[in-house]
């Protein structure tokens, strides 16, 4: 433990005042205890000291032009964090609350999602504190031109491919793509995400919300048990969100809840997906507006949240589905989560669940899915994207849907073989770090110091 104590400190003194990045790099490390202590290969090849430190990090101004006739500055990131495995993969957010904090732990993370998936890819992040909501089409389309104009420079078919993340949809994907080919005079398939029109792929938008389904329902089959005819509680109003309550419909479930920024919605006899598409796809609107087609839900605002935790997570339910951003779900939250008969959570949010929330969950032996496990059905779609540009080919939507689905149970059961390895079978955050770890540190040593 001093060991990976010391790394921790030493990482807070050389990248200072990122909260965020400590905690994904302390959850990570403190699960591998085990593997370091069996095998000291790791630590003379100095793997941990060398993946928490990204292999390049890229920070850019990026100037616009509102349609006021203003100039804007925004700050951009690209960190590219690990190639052991392919090229840096992971996804570009644009949001307000963006530093560089929280693009190393997503890109952390992504190290180790992206070698459960089991698929020829590294992990990196990148983004900017720009914010779309309220934006015209032209204000958007500026920004990513100039976004791209220093990005171009960095990203490729076979060394690093952004996705989007939150506020990075196909709209934001074409234009970045559009700045890089006039740039460039190629047409790569250096983004995924991409307009069906133009290469992209079926099922990439509906992929992280349906794998985190898939991953649920392989935890609770393993254990003889069945999603249909479960009530669920999900956060979010995002692509996460909507096509996790899509899928958990499709598999017999009944979901009861979402949320945005300002507030959840609570509907005991079901979230009505047709409306919740509407508001949020079409519309893009706040879910407040749900109550104006169904005035017998009940709309929570945020300012009357307990104090402890977010109102999503106070209903009875038997499944949770936290699908909104880090840290939404807190110790409270998972203790009223068990109070009310919550057997199983399946993250679709990178990082959604605190540590101390994720104590509770193991101290419970619920049937817990780690957000790296769980929601790695986006990044495992985009290398089905990637495949399918390369090879200048377009797969059905059932083809790809059912590629996620092995993809989603061989995640599963290589995150429930590696816990039981370590003996503690209903750990799979354990199991899931480790998996990822020994795939990417093995490869790190094979490939020498670099």
């Amino acid at each position: 433990m001093t060991y990976i104590h010391n790394t921790i400190v030493k990482l807070q003194k050389t990248s200072p005042a990122q909260a965020e990045f400590y905690q994904a790099v302390e959850e990570i490390l403190d699960s591998l205890q085990p593997i370091l202590e069996t095998n000291d290969k790791y630590k003379q090849h100095a793997i941990i000291e060398r993946i928490v430190e990204p292999e390049r990090q890229i920070m850019f101004r990026v100037p616009w032009v509102d349609d006021q006739g203003q100039v804007q500055v925004n700050k951009g990131y690209r960190v590219e964090f690990n190639s052991a495995l392919g090229p840096y993969k992971g996804g570009l957010r644009f949001h307000p609350s963006v530093n560089a904090s929280i693009i190393k732990f997503l890109g952390f993370e992504q190290i180790f999602k992206n070698a459960l998936t089991g698929l020829p890819i590294g992990g990196g992040k990148g983004g900017a504190n720009f914010d779309p909501k309220g934006k015209s089409d032209g204000e958007i389309m500026r920004f990513c031109q100039s976004f791209i104009n220093e990005l171009y420079r960095h990203i490729g078919p076979t060394c690093d491919v952004p996705a989007g993340d939150i506020g990075v949809g196909a709209r934001e994907i074409g234009y970045m793509f559009g700045q890089y080919k006039r740039l460039t005079g190629r047409y790569d398939g250096v983004f995924t995400g991409k307009s069906l029109l133009w290469g992209g792929s079926l099922v990439r938008k509906e992929a992280t919300g349906y794998g985190c389904v898939y991953f649920a329902q392989n935890m609770l089959e393993d254990n003889g048990l069945s999603l249909s005819g479960k009530t669920c509680l999900v956060s979010g109003a995002g692509n996460v969100a909507i096509y996790t309550i899509e899928k958990l419909y499709e598999l017999g479930a009944k979901p009861i809840t979402c949320s945005d920024s300002n507030g959840t919605i609570y509907h005991e006899t079901g979230i009505d997906l047709a409306t919740l598409k509407t508001l949020k796809e079409v519309r893009k609107v706040r879910l407040e507006e749900y109550l104006t087609e169904h005035p017998d839900a009940c709309y929570i605002p945020a300012s009357d949240y307990p104090q402890d935790g977010h109102a999503v997570w106070r209903f009875p339910a038997q499944l949770a589905f936290p699908c909104a951003t880090q840290n939404e779900l807190t110790e409270q939250d998972a203790q009223a989560l068990i109070a009310n008969g919550i057997i199983g959570v399946s993250e679709g949010a990178n990082m959604p669940s605190t540590q101390d929330a994720v104590e509770v969950f193991l101290a419970a032996k619920i049937y817990y899915g780690p957000g790296k496990a769980a929601n790695a059905g986006g990044v495992a779609t985009s290398q089905l994207e990637m495949a399918q540009n390369a090879s200048m080919q377009t797969w059905s939507f059932d083809e790809v849907d059912e590629k996620l689905k092995v993809i989603m149970k061989n995640i599963y059961r290589n995150a429930r073989d590696t816990a039981a390895e370590f003996g503690e079978p209903h750990n799979l955050v354990l199991g899931a770090n480790i998996a990822g770890f020994r795939k990417v540190a093995d490869a790190m040593i094979e490939q020498g110091v670099v």
